[in-house]
């Protein structure tokens, strides 16, 4: 189903010629729960192909965009990706002021202070749309692929991702090294749906009433493409076992989960 929200192929050669953007978001039509979870897939779909053709529109950026926000938020996602400074989540989908509620963290994990901030984006802010996005080459995956050696705070961060890429290792055995990565960097976005919606009552509650759809996509770092990896494959089983006490998320996962995905 195409979004009525927004329609840059209509607006982009008004908008090139006057030199200004005029077009409407969820933010702009009222609470960000009238945005269905297709529909904010859609837009950032649409918005992601505009990145890789090279016509952004940075729609809601301007001065009276900043005073509408002041006022209160209501972005139409929730999006968690890796703290990479290749990936400008908000650039990479052409969004602006108010239109997605980011975390960032590397090895885009979900742990107990992500997961927090996911929570409120999805039960306070009334997001329908929960993301995982991973992205080709991620450090932290590759840290943990290569056995690195590592100090302070970074292997409490990492271990979230230990399962992952054990499963990763377990699926296909004969791989190592670079060539494990890119399956290790999907099984981790896998693993960190896994993890918030088994640590997560909320969450949980949302997803299993159908209110709340938590999905899954890598970005490609050369292409600028995001490949759409959808729901968790063993979504259904998951939601039948109640949530974890939410004392710790993902460190304490007993399994990885390796996903091709596909494009949707």
């Amino acid at each position: 189903m195409k979004s009525k929200l927004f329609r840059p192929a209509q607006v982009l050669p008004i908008a090139v010629t006057l030199g200004i953007l005029t077009a409407p978001s969820p933010a702009d039509a009222g609470s960000s729960s009238s945005v269905s979870a297709s529909e904010a897939q859609e837009i950032l779909k649409e918005g992601n192909e505009r990145f890789v053709s090279g016509r952004l529109m940075h729609p809601h950026l301007d001065r009276q965009r900043r005073f509408n926000t002041a006022k209160g938020q209501n972005p139409f996602v929730t999006i968690i990706g890796c703290s990479d400074s290749r990936v400008p989540i908000e650039t990479v989908f052409d969004q602006g002021i108010g239109d997605t509620f980011i975390i960032r963290v590397a090895g885009n994990v979900c742990d107990t202070d992500q997961i927090a901030s996911i929570e409120y984006g999805a039960e306070h802010l009334g997001t329908q749309l929960v993301m995982v996005l991973g992205h080709e080459g991620c450090g932290a995956v590759t840290a943990v692929v290569e056995g690195a050696e590592l100090d302070g705070s970074l292997p409490a961060l990492l271990d979230n991702i230990e399962p992952a890429v054990a499963e990763s290792r377990r699926i296909h055995p004969r791989l190592k090294g670079k060539d494990l990565v890119p399956f290790a960097v999907r099984s981790n976005v896998m693993q960190a749906i896994e993890d918030l919606l088994t640590n997560s009552p909320g969450v949980h509650k949302l997803a299993d009433q159908g209110k709340v759809q938590v999905v899954g996509a890598v970005y490609e770092l050369e292409t600028g493409k995001v490949r759409w990896l959808g729901e968790h494959p063993n979504l259904g089983s998951i939601l039948k076992n109640p949530p974890k006490d939410p004392q710790h998320a993902g460190g304490d996962a007993s399994k990885g989960h390796d996903h091709a995905g596909g494009n949707h």
